[in-house]
This record gives C-alpha cells, structure tokens and sequence, in this order.
C-alpha cells in the first residue's frame, strides 16, 4: 500500500454532495498538509463554472481553467495548507480517467510551483494525489503521482475519512516588519521586465526569511522539539514566535548598480501556519511558518502587478504621462475559518477600495465556502493611507514613506495594506546592499 490519507468527514459529506447535484464531469482541489507519514485532506472544492468554457463535451474537463484555479486557491492557504491534489466525479471508468488526472495533477502542480520563492527541502513530499468518484456507486479510487518524476506511474493509496482531522492542530503565528530594496533595470519598459525584476529581488529577500532564526514563545528550540505531548482532541493550542532577520554575512562589499529606479517594501505583516497534530516538530513549525511569510508578501505584490498590467493593456494608444508618480493600496489579509468550530483558517486579500461581502464572494467563488461577513477576522492587519508627507510627525502603525530625492520621476510608486508600503523611487545611480 502507498500514502495513507486521512480526510476530514466534512470532504465525504461535500463529496456525496456534488454526486447529488451532478450533472456531468466535476474536477476540483483536495486541501490539506502533508507530512512523511500521511497526508491530512481538511477540504475540498470544486472548480468554478466557466461561463466561456472551451471543453469539450461529454467526460473531458478544462485542464486549464483547473490550474488557475488551483493558482488563486493556493494563494488563499496560509502556512500549512497546500494543494494536494485534484479530484474528478464521474461515472466513466476510473482507469479511463487515469491519464487526464495525472496529466492535470502535474499541471497544476507545475504552476503552483512556478509562483513559490521559497527553495524546496530535501524532506518535502513531492507525492500529489488523485480522486475518482463515481456519482452513482459512490465508489473512490485514490492514486498518487510523484510530480517530481515526469516518468511518475501511479501509485494506490489508502483514503480514510475520520471524524474533526483538525480539531487539535496548532497555530504558529507572528506580526513581521518588512524593510527590503529592489532596484529597477535603467531600460524597463513594461511591467512584464518589473514583474522579472521584483521576483528576483523578492527571491533575495526570501533568502534572508529561510536564514532567518525563529523564536517560538521566545525560545530557540532543538530543532527535534515535539510542540505538544499528549494533546487532547478539541483543545485549540497557539504558539506566538519572533522571526530574527540577520544581515547577510557573505557579502563582501557594497554594489554600484545602474537603476531606473528602486522599489521599498516597509512596514508589518500578520503570518500564520498550522501543524498538524501527529508530534510536530519546531523545525516544520519554522520551515512552514517562513515559507508563509515570503508566500504572503509575493502574493500581495503580483495582485498590485497584474491590476498594473491590465490597467497599461487598457492605456495602450493613450497619452500617459510617463513622468507621473502612481501610487496603490496594496491589498490587506483577512482570515476566515474553514469551520465554525475549528482553528483552520484560509485567507483571502481585500483592496482598499472593496468591501467585505467581495471577500464573501470570493471565498464561495474560488472555495466554496458559504461565509457572512460575521465570520471574517479583519483584526489581524489594518488597511494603510497613502501619506502625502515624505516624514510624520510620530510614528504610527500606518505607514509612512520617505521619497528620496530622484533625478528623474519615470517611476511606479505603490503603497502597501497593512501598514507595508510598496514605494518606486527612480535615481539615476543608486548605491544598494545584497544586491
């Protein structure tokens, strides 16, 4: 027997729903952690309707349209929770469907990857599975894919449904001040080259968060420290930490670069993971809530660069004033529980200029989750003003940008939620560290 699966009831129950109400193929997400012994599925969704979609009829399925949508729901997990893999209802023959869900597994796991700044550890599970249901037997075949081998067969695997699988797993969370520099290339046309230049500079800072030293409740832990001993089902337990951010110590000398401009990234961010409740160690408590935190903070950044690119796609042909400074709220982060009863909580991110029934929305839309505005913690991050001033009086928990002074102003100016601040500021020559 392969990888053993232990699924919450609550996916039997959303499983034995969509048979009810099918009408024809359904493909959708398995949520959930992995770990070396078993995976934990907590949730599954299916995939939204396409109102132009181009499958084709009969028992095919849009492969495309399902790995986008695994792409925005991957931005919506917080540390701990990820794709596992996807899950198909129809009555064709398991075998019959085989080659399409490996081929979507892989696709999806391909592009989920392709957005992750964070480098993979040698204890990662690179296993993602595969479900079939057949609508009218309720019969479940489960097979799993290594999509790190593009030679991958299938494997059988063990699905077990059980009874509050999350009840008990542990929240790691910590509030992060943010200060990074990215420079600009002197030649950027487009915000395709940004979207280049701020991953890259991205993937530095990310350097910086995985070398980073974590305190949990204060202490650095051994890194085989169990979190819990003997934990009790239903009793919620919650580790406040401290991630320490040291200067890079490889660095030899200062870099004279040639820029257009640079991009600031300051302020304060709310991170969380959680940790299943089979002995977790402080190392995956760490390696997790890390990988959260550089998640978060590109996730925020690509949502401001695709609103900019569909805003110069609709300004082709226009008379844009390319000395302009632009400045945007970046979005904020708002958690929502997965259930009333539970700690497992997804996000989603709110615009300034959105309410809350958009994030609603959203969370059915892309999960499937029938949540009222009530149900939404807003607490956690606050949405920051776009201050005018280059100082303030006092400092406050909204941001406050400092501009420099540009020799030349074609440059792109963002302000961040949450009291992080995304500022483009164009310099003929910047002198810049770790770069």
């Amino acid at each position: 027997m392969g990888r053993g699966y232990i699924v919450d009831d609550a996916v039997e129950g959303y499983l034995s729903k969509l048979c009810e109400q099918q009408a024809g193929p359904v493909t959708g997400l398995l949520i959930g952690q992995s770990s070396t012994q078993r995976d934990f599925v907590v949730m599954a969704t299916r995939t939204p309707q396409r109102e132009e979609s181009t499958a084709a009829a009969g028992n095919s399925f849009d492969k495309e349209w399902v790995t986008e949508h695994a792409r925005q729901v991957s931005r919506m997990l917080p540390g701990g929770l990820s794709v596992l893999g996807v899950f198909i209802i129809s009555d064709t023959d398991a075998k019959d469907t085989l080659t399409s869900l490996r081929q979507l597994v892989f696709a999806v796991e391909n592009l989920i990857s392709s957005e992750r700044l964070w480098n993979p550890a040698d204890d990662d599970v690179t296993e993602c599975v595969t479900l079939h249901v057949n609508p009218k037997t309720r019969k479940t075949v489960c097979r799993t894919f290594d999509v790190k081998d593009p030679k991958s067969m299938a494997k059988p695997a063990d699905w077990k449904y059980q009874s509050d699988v999350c009840s008990s797993w542990i929240m790691v969370s910590c509030c992060l001040n943010v200060d990074m520099l990215v420079p600009l290339p002197d030649n950027r046309t487009s915000t395709e080259n940004m979207d280049k230049c701020l991953k890259e500079g991205l993937k530095v800072w990310a350097q910086q968060i995985e070398s980073g030293v974590c305190l949990i409740d204060g202490k650095k832990l051994p890194e085989d420290t169990e979190l819990t001993a003997g934990q009790k089902r239903n009793v919620r337990q919650s580790y406040t930490t401290q991630l320490l951010i040291t200067p890079d110590e490889q660095r030899l000398t200062d870099v004279v670069q040639r820029c257009g401009g640079s991009v600031s990234v300051k302020g304060a961010i709310h991170c969380r993971t959680y940790l299943h409740s089979n002995k977790p160690k402080a190392k995956l408590a760490e390696k997790l809530l890390k990988r959260d935190v550089v998640s978060t903070v590109a996730t925020r950044v690509q949502m401001v660069l695709e609103e900019l690119l569909t805003s110069e796609e609709e300004s082709k042909g226009s008379s844009r004033d390319k000395q302009q400074t632009e400045q945007f709220c970046l979005p904020r982060r708002i958690f929502c529980p997965v259930k009333v009863s539970g700690p497992v909580c997804v996000c989603d991110y709110q615009f300034s200029d959105e309410g809350l029934s958009e994030v609603t929305d959203r969370l059915k839309e892309m999960l499937d989750i029938d949540a009222v505005e009530q149900d939404l913690d807003t607490r956690q991050e606050i949405t920051a003003e776009i201050i005018e001033s280059s100082v303030a009086a006092e400092p406050t928990v909204e941001t406050t940008v400092e501009v420099l002074e540009p020799k030349r102003n074609n440059y792109i100016g963002v302000a961040m939620a949450t009291a992080v601040a995304l500022l483009a500021t164009a310099a003929s020559m910047l002198y810049l560290n770790d770069v």
